[in-house]
C-alpha cells in the first residue's frame, strides 16, 4: 500500500527516493541550523518534533500519533487502543544512565508511535538523550545492520543484546558533524534507503 503523500507520488519507488532525498535533507539541517539544540529531550514531544521535521514535507501524519495498528513480521507494536497510555509511561521512565536510556528506546521502539518512520526519528531521539545526559553518542557506522534488527527484535523480551551491541559503539565525539552524517547515512541503511549520501545532498 502507498502511504497518501504531499507530493502526491503513487509510485512505490519513486516514493521512496523521494521521501529518503528529502527527509535526508532535513536530518541534515537539524544539525546544520542548530534546531537540534530546541527539541525536547526524552519526551515523546521530543521525539514528535524530531519526526515533524525530518517528514513533515512529505506525509500530513509527520509528527503525530499513529491511528491505525502497525506490525512488522509477525510482531505486532503497541496496540492503538493503549498507545497515549504507554507514550505517558515512557515519558515518565527515567533516562539518567546508559541502561535507562535504551530501556526507554526499547520501549519506545515498541510504541512505534508513527505510521512510518519511526526507526530514523527514534535513532536520532536516543542520540540526544545519550548526548544530553552521558555526553557520548552512538557511532552507528560500528554498528551491524543485521545485529542491530536482531537485538532491536530481541528486545522486547531481553535488552541486554541491544544493550551490549549500542556500549561498544559509543563515543564522546559529541558535535562530530562528520559523525552525525554518516550515523543518519546508516540508520536509513536499516530501514532499506541507501540511494543518497546526507553530506552530499
Amino acid at each position: 500500500m502507498i502511504l497518501p503523500n504531499k507530493l502526491n507520488i503513487l509510485d512505490q519507488i519513486e516514493l521512496a527516493k523521494a521521501e529518503e532525498k528529502l527527509s535526508k535533507q532535513k536530518a541534515k539541517q537539524l544539525f546544520d541550523s542548530g534546531d537540534m539544540s530546541r527539541i525536547e529531550v526524552g519526551s515523546f514531544a521530543g521525539l514528535c518534533a524530531i519526526h515533524a521535521y525530518l517528514f513533515g514535507d512529505i506525509y500530513d501524519f509527520a509528527g503525530k500519533m499513529r491511528e491505525v495498528n502497525i506490525a512488522k513480521g509477525n510482531f505486532r507494536f503497541a496496540p492503538l487502543m493503549y498507545l497515549a497510555q504507554s507514550l505517558e509511561h515512557i515519558d515518565k521512565m527515567p533516562q539518567g544512565n546508559f541502561d535507562q536510556i535504551v530501556e526507554k528506546y526499547v520501549e519506545m521502539n515498541v510504541a512505534h508511535p508513527f505510521r512510518e518512520g519511526n526507526g530514523r526519528a527514534t535513532r536520532i531521539w536516543l542520540d540526544l538523550i545519550f548526548k544530553q545526559e552521558i555526553q557520548q553518542v552512538v557511532d552507528w557506522n560500528r554498528v551491524d545492520k543485521e545485529e542491530y534488527l536482531s537485538a532491536m527484535q530481541r528486545s522486547v523480551v531481553k535488552d541486554l543484546e541491544i544493550k551490549a551491541l549500542l556500549k561498544t559503539a559509543l563515543t564522546d565525539q559529541i558535535h562530530d558533524r562528520e559523525l552525525y552524517m554518516k550515523g543518519i547515512d546508516v540508520s536509513y541503511y536499516y530501514e532499506g534507503y541507501s540511494e543518497f549520501k546526507t553530506d552530499e545532498l
